[in-house]
Parts: structure tokens; C-alpha cells; sequence
């Protein structure tokens, strides 16, 4: 491992993250932690009856990714010259679902002795079953990726895959191996080729084709995979032009809309400011301009996570059973 490498490793150590191999970390999420006492939950479990404590964050692509997103809040300076070939060898699948539950255990051992902690639900969060591969860095990227969700599927867990799309290849691989998440979000937070150059800054050419590429796979993958559009609401910027969003989403077609405010946090204080980071009431009054465009209706929201959930209709398999 190079010294960037070593650097890029001590800085998110810092910021607790803790690696479960040569690129592969998880980090326990602010809402596990709030869960497991009782005080409040992530919206995936308002709207997907994920149970927050229970659920690892995780990433196995830590330090890669081919944009340069302005809303990003992870260090994306050590993002943008890495490739695979720096590390010795790739993390193995099941070496990385073993590791990753391990140390998910081990970082929550001192809630055990919390008096503030409800006590089934420590218990339970000692057997995770759900796995948001979302954490730092562009998942695809990981060349195992197809593998990583078949093995975890093959647990009997659930996998919320968010990509930026810019491997479209990689998806119809998850498609042709039989490995697609139990849900699939594609990141898309422009509805033209300037207004995503200049949020996204991507590496690649031909960035824009690529994610209409995606757009349109996740169109076919509807009947396949729960599937999910997710707009970053970023105030000046992307809250604008309700017709052009809603050709978007008749392109892409996803089961979910999830419309959710940027947050001014980490890196992305160097790029933005407060005023960019949109009140709930905003991502709301947006919310509605699109449902006024679009066949897309509002069904659910969560005010403190400033986002909105909107879909064509209310679908009978909404909430998992996991």
C-alpha cells in the first residue's frame, strides 16, 4: 500500500471508519446508533421497513469513484487517482460479508452496557441482515461486485445497491449473474449534460451517456429489482425545472422517486454553503412541483432526513419482510 493510500486510511480511521480489508470498510451509521436508543430511525425504515439497527453501511470500493460530486461530504480529494492495481489483492466476497458483521458486532459492543440502550434491539443488532452498500466511493467500481450481492443474498440478507451510474456494464452484470439487490438506486441529480458537468465533475468523456445508459437499465430492471431514483436537492442548483425532471423519471421509470435535501457536512463545506442545503419545506414545495409534472405521487415523508418518497401508486410490497 502506497503512502496516498496510508493517508487516504488514517484520515477515515479518524473519522471511524474501520476497514475489514485492503479497500473495504463500514462505518456504523448516526441512525443504528439513535435506534438502538430509541431515538429515532433512518427513513428507509419509515419507508422500506429496513430496521436501522440492524443494518450495515458499507463500502467496498473505499477511495473510488469517477466523479467529483460538489454535494460529496466524504474525502473525495483521495478518490481521484485511484485504481485497483494499487492494492496487493481484491477483498474476497465472503471474506468481506464475515468481516464486515464481525466488526459491526464489535463497534456495537459498548451499547450493551448503556442504560439508555433498549436491550432486544442490542441483541438483535448482533445478527445483522441488512447491508447498505453505499458508504464511501462508487460500489461498481468493486470488479466482485456481482459476487458481493450474490453472497450476501445468499444469506438470507437484504442489499440497497446506490450507484452514480457511470458503469452500466456493471449493472447488466449484476442482471446476467442473477446477483441484483433486493433494491437498486441510481443517483441522478441533473436533468441536462451542463447542470451535471457542473455538479458531478465527472472523470469520464462521455459521463452523461453513460448514466442514460443506466437510466434506461434501470427502466428494464423493474420487473427484476425494486428500483429507485434519487434526485440530492441542492438549493440554487438542481431545484429547478420540473418538465425536464419529469422526462427524466418517464425514461427512467423507478418503482421509487426519492427526493432528498444535500446536507452541508464534511468535505462538501468547501464547495457549497448553508444557503445550498434546502429546509424540508423546500424539498417538499419541489416534491409538489414534480408531482404537478410528473405521474409521480408523494406517499411518504421524513421531515428530520429532509426527504420525500414518491411513486406511481402504493405498492402492496412497499415495506420488506426482512
Amino acid at each position: 500500500m502506497n503512502a496516498k493510500l496510508r493517508l487516504m486510511r488514517s484520515v477515515l480511521e479518524k473519522q471511524q471508519f474501520r476497514f475489514v480489508g485492503e479497500h473495504t470498510a463500514i462505518k456504523i451509521c448516526h441512525w443504528t446508533k439513535a435506534s438502538l436508543r430509541e431515538k429515532g430511525s433512518c427513513y428507509k425504515q419509515r419507508f422500506y421497513g429496513i430496521n436501522s439497527h440492524r443494518c450495515v453501511q458499507i463500502s467496498p470500493s473505499v477511495g473510488f469513484c469517477q466523479n467529483n460530486c460538489i454535494y460529496c461530504w466524504r474525502e473525495i480529494q483521495y478518490s481521484l487517482e485511484n485504481t485497483y492495481d494499487k492494492y496487493e489483492k481484491i477483498d474476497e466476497p465472503a471474506d468481506i460479508v464475515d468481516r464486515a458483521i464481525a466488526a459491526q458486532k464489535g463497534l456495537l459492543t459498548g451499547f450493551g452496557g448503556n442504560t439508555a440502550t433498549q436491550r432486544q434491539k442490542w441483541e438483535e443488532s448482533k445478527e445483522p441482515v441488512h447491508f447498505a452498500i453505499s458508504l464511501s466511493g462508487e460500489p461498481t467500481m468493486y470488479p466482485k461486485i456481482a459476487e458481493l450481492i450474490a453472497e450476501i443474498n445468499s444469506r438470507g440478507h437484504s442489499t440497497f445497491l446506490v450507484t452514480n451510474g457511470m458503469l452500466p456494464e456493471r449493472l447488466e452484470e449484476l442482471r446476467d449473474k442473477g446477483a441484483m439487490p433486493t433494491q437498486l438506486y441510481l443517483s441522478v441529480n441533473a436533468t441536462g449534460k451542463e447542470m451535471f458537468d457542473l455538479i458531478e465533475h465527472p472523470l469520464y468523456k462521455d459521463a452523461w451517456e453513460r448514466l442514460q445508459r443506466s437510466m434506461d437499465l434501470v427502466r428494464s430492471f423493474r420487473d427484476l429489482t425494486r428500483t429507485v431514483m434519487r434526485i440530492t436537492c441542492i438549493k440554487g442548483y438542481n431545484m429547478t425545472d420540473a418538465a425536464g425532471w419529469a422526462a427524466m423519471l418517464e425514461r427512467c421509470q423507478p418503482k421509487f422517486l426519492e427526493v432528498k435535501g444535500y446536507t452541508f457536512v464534511g468535505s462538501s463545506t468547501a464547495r457549497l454553503t448553508r444557503e445550498n442545503s434546502p429546509v424540508h419545506a423546500d424539498v417538499g414545495a419541489f416534491a409538489e412541483e414534480l408531482q404537478r409534472h410528473s405521474d409521480y405521487r408523494i406517499v411518504d415523508e421524513q421531515p428530520v432526513s429532509r426527504v420525500v418518497l414518491m411513486s406511481q401508486r402504493r405498492w402492496d410490497d412497499q415495506y420488506l419482510d426482512i
